[in-house]
């Protein structure tokens, strides 16, 4: 099977819907399941940041607010929701992916699965385009749990190697939060405002048109070599707030045929924590 793109468009969907083509829809959430049970699309199997994307947070100074679950339990999860290798899966969320959608995205591409993709402009651009949607509550037809799942394949970054490149400055740190928030001028989930020292602010609303949908790959694979000149992938670390829409930049980088950078999970929320030097209040 050849190569698919890692973001589907509007049309496509519809068009594997009235074909009846075999793919598993999921809404993919970051803040409650109330959305998803007023109205989704049509068939869409519901999956939550908070129970099935993270882990249970003990302190956020170790790992940050989202930090990954294992990934035999992640195995566990995925096959609740009756997802396989061989699995075509498409996921959406309100936000075009900076919800959860692209941190879920993440996930099942780190595990190795090849035929994930992200809607482009999420669930209001497919309910502009005719995509049915009801307030069913649909339920997965479990598979057998994956036991190869054993760890992620994609690039991680520790808190200290993060530190070191800070210093070093022999890696590229990109903060994708809002300029505000990487200012320091507001911080509304973590405890202080500022940024890690060193990082450059590359807000993910880049990676989105004036209509809220992916740039194009051609303009993204243009604008992130133009921005990092050529510098190798394993030599940059992406980060936000706690490692979810981080996501969006890494899929934007995938969508662009290039090499995904490392994540640091804990992003923000663990730094800030951690008493390492940091900056505030940038004016």
């Amino acid at each position: 099977m050849s190569k698919i793109s890692p973001i589907i468009q509007p049309e496509d969907l519809l068009k594997l819907k009235v074909q009846n083509k075999e793919f598993i829809l999921i809404d993919a959430d970051g803040g409650g399941k109330e959305r998803y049970l007023a109205n989704h699309l049509a068939g869409a199997y519901f999956v939550d940041l908070e129970n099935d994307l993270s882990t249970a947070v003990e302190d956020p100074a170790n790992g940050g607010r989202h930090p990954l679950p294992l990934p035999n339990k992640f195995a566990e999860t995925i096959s609740k929701l009756g997802i396989s290798p061989e699995s075509h899966v498409v996921i959406y969320d309100d936000k075009n992916g900076a919800n959860a959608a692209a941190r879920f995205w993440w996930m099942l591409t780190s595990i190795g699965y090849k035929n994930i993709q992200v809607l482009n402009g999420g669930f209001k651009a497919a309910l502009n385009i005719g995509f049915p949607s009801n307030a069913h509550l649909e339920t997965p037809i479990p598979t057998k749990i994956d036991t190869s799942i054993t760890e992620w394949k994609l690039p991680l970054a520790t808190i200290e190697e993060v530190e070191k490149a800070s210093k070093t400055k022999h890696k590229i740190i990109v903060d994708v939060r809002a300029k505000n928030r990487y200012d320091g001028l507001v911080e509304p989930l973590d405890l202080i405002a500022g940024h890690i020292p060193t990082a450059v602010n590359i807000p993910l609303t880049e990676n989105l048109d004036e209509f809220g949908a992916f740039q194009n790959p051609s303009f993204l694979n243009k604008k992130y070599n133009d921005t990092f000149k050529h510098t190798a992938s394993e030599n940059i670390i992406v980060h936000c707030g706690s490692g979810v829409t981080a996501c969006h930049t890494l899929l934007a980088f995938a969508y662009a045929d290039l090499p995904i950078p490392s994540l640091y999970v804990g992003s923000w929320s663990e730094w800030s924590r951690s008493g390492n030097d940091m900056v505030l209040n940038i004016y």
